[in-house]
């Protein structure tokens, strides 16, 4: 691990998070709000680890703005993004009221809560499923259910989701916290406690390189590899570098099963859904990298 470009991640993310809560009002267009956060990554010297994730009310998860989105902030909005400096990630979220609306505060304050009370009980070799249940009893306990088919993850070089995952609830599977690196990401909602795959979100992960016959598609495809390697990436960036024609080379790579698509991760009741995130680094203390100072 490479604490140095750890923390450097964190301290652009952590500045990140306090400059996109002074710029999101309702009604701004989620694009506007997507690239400015995005452009304020590089910066500070970084790069995004992902794309922006601006997910509104059910949806818990992976809605980014495509290149001609319309779609404008309202209700109760997810803000999910991802720093990385040569490949160490830093993964943060936080949730905001736009609607003056009771139950989003409280929605709101439970993830938090739920978050801050999983960190505080966060150490090396702690029992993963133990820190589940300090999630799911911290929400419960306001009234609302975590979701259980969403988890925080442990993150390596250029790995978002890298082998252990942090469970939302008591998984049961006894699994101890490495040193490491950890997003720890509670969701609560008034609704179910799960999500279902929606709609296409427009974010991809490479998987597969092997070659495909169409120049264009290959083009994108060397782009990719290079440009994100094994990390997340959106339609939205590929059409800014190659124009609309970036389309028709995704859909291609992804019927040659290049890449993967992600789903938007919609609550199954179409309940409202709160967000928080912190990445920790595990070692012989815990240290919140992505905090704000």
């Amino acid at each position: 691990m490479n604490t140095e470009k750890i923390l450097k991640a964190g301290k652009i993310a952590s500045q990140v998070r306090k400059y996109a809560k002074s710029i999101i009002i309702k009604d701004s267009p989620l694009i506007e709000i997507a690239e400015k956060i995005e452009d304020k990554i590089k910066e500070l010297g970084g790069k995004p680890a992902f794309p922006t994730n601006l997910s509104i009310d059910d949806i818990a998860a992976h809605y980014t703005p495509s290149y001609d989105d319309k779609t404008t902030a309202s209700g109760l909005l997810k803000v999910d993004f991802g720093v990385h400096v040569d490949g160490w990630i830093a993964d943060t979220a936080f949730s905001l009221d736009l609607e003056d609306n009771e139950e989003n505060k409280k929605l709101i304050i439970a993830s938090e809560k739920a978050l801050e009370n999983a960190i505080k009980n966060s150490r090396e070799n702690k029992e993963l499923n133990e820190i589940g249940k300090i999630i799911s009893e911290t929400i419960e306990k306001d009234g609302f259910s975590p979701i259980i088919n969403l988890s925080g993850h442990e993150m390596k070089q250029y790995d978002l989701h890298a082998g252990i995952t942090v469970p939302n609830m008591n998984d049961k599977k006894f699994i101890l916290m490495q040193k490491g690196l950890y997003a720890i990401e509670p969701f609560a909602t008034s609704g179910n406690g799960k999500v279902y795959d929606g709609k296409p979100s427009g974010i991809f992960l490479l998987t597969n390189s092997k070659n495909i016959r169409n120049p264009l598609a290959r083009e994108v495809l060397n782009f990719i590899e290079k440009e994100y390697q094994t990390l997340p990436f959106c339609s939205r960036w590929l059409v800014k570098k190659f124009g609309t024609k970036a389309l028709f080379a995704l859909k291609q790579l992804e019927e040659n099963k290049n890449l993967h698509h992600f789903p938007q991760l919609v609550e199954t009741s179409h309940s409202k859904v709160s967000q928080a995130e912190h990445t920790i680094l595990v070692d012989k203390e815990i240290i919140i990298t992505t905090k704000e100072k």
